[in-house]
């Protein structure tokens, strides 16, 4: 009779190697996270009554940022 553990070993081996897979390609795949120091709120707005209510935050800075080529 054969002896089974090199099967269950080997078996293990592959499961394991998924698993660490799985994990690199789900911490690849989620989006970076800011460290909740950084976050800095900007104060409130005023809607301005004629419309056109755009300003250059800092979010929209960031955004253009990262258009550049």
């Amino acid at each position: 009779m054969q002896n089974s553990q090199p099967n269950s070993s080997r078996r293990s081996f592959f499961s394991g190697a998924a698993t660490v897979g799985a994990a690199a390609a789900a911490v690849v795949a989620l989006p970076q996270v800011a460290p909740s120091d950084a976050v800095v709120s900007e104060p409130a707005r005023v809607a301005p009554e004629k419309g056109g209510g755009y300003h250059l935050s800092a979010r929209v800075k960031q955004y253009y940022k990262t258009t550049q080529l």
